[in-house]
């Protein structure tokens, strides 16, 4: 096969999805945000919704996600993006509205706007991604951290009778009239990937049909908070998140 066979479009099997800008991100190696990102990218270019997506960005690794995805962004203050989606939403109720935000930006100080947008059935797309820690502040514990997990504030380990119990709040989404799908997916292999993606789609397509609120919450790594390489971040992730944070549906209406 000549040079010129081989770079055919015909015959390519991976590309960059054309959303995603050429640009360094910020993150660290093996951060399950990429993967996420470009996910998100190739969903809106594979569903048309380049001219007709908002995205909303959170305070937290994630901040400068309107950097990465070329489409159109809104910043959040911290914990917001519910709220502020809910505005979108409501006044250009032909786009597509999705927040992205982090488990120390929706879980904890986000937590009032969360669970209100999802009880209200909002029209929006919620992707959250759970990595159990607060990762560009330092590796503080935050409340999807497990118990026993050391962090910066944690350096012993979670405990009960101290920090209280790990949040798991897309359960507690899960029981609000107002949420339509509620879901937990991981990016940890190629089998996985492919799960995310089908179940952000079907958020996508839920908020363009006005179902309500769907919430994607991804379990990922933080290899630079938990002091480990990105594949024993991998390997931890499965072997513990996984059993607090089982992956699957939890709600599909």
């Amino acid at each position: 096969m000549t040079p010129e066979q081989i770079i055919n479009p015909a015959n390519r099997v991976y590309s960059r999805p054309r959303l995603l800008t050429e640009v360094n991100t910020h993150y660290c190696p093996g951060c399950s945000h990429g993967v996420v990102h470009r996910i998100v990218a190739e969903l809106l270019d594979e569903m048309g919704l380049e001219n007709r997506a908002v995205g909303v960005a959170p305070v937290g690794c994630a901040v400068f996600a309107y950097n990465y995805i070329d489409v159109d962004w809104v910043e959040a203050a911290h914990g917001r993006a519910p709220a502020v989606a809910t505005a979108l939403s409501r006044l250009s109720p032909d786009n597509l509205v999705f927040t992205y935000q982090g488990d120390g930006d929706l879980a904890a100080i986000g937590t009032a706007e969360t669970i209100h947008a999802a009880n209200r059935g909002e029209n929006i797309a919620i992707i959250f991604i759970n990595n159990a820690i607060y990762g560009m502040t330092g590796g503080q514990m935050a409340p999807t951290t497990l118990i026993g997990q050391k962090t910066a504030t944690s350096p012993y380990g979670r405990r009960v009778d101290l920090n209280g119990h790990p949040l798991n709040i897309s359960n507690l989404l899960a029981q609000l009239d107002g949420t339509c799908y509620v879901t937990r997916q991981a990016v940890h292999t190629p089998a996985a990937v492919r799960k995310a993606k089908a179940a952000i789609k079907k958020a996508f397509e839920n908020a363009l049909a006005k179902k309500g609120t769907s919430v994607v919450e991804i379990v990922g790594t933080c290899s630079s908070g938990w002091k480990m390489t990105p594949a024993q971040a991998n390997d931890w992730m499965a072997e513990h998140m996984t059993q607090h944070y089982p992956l699957g549906d939890l709600k599909n209406e």
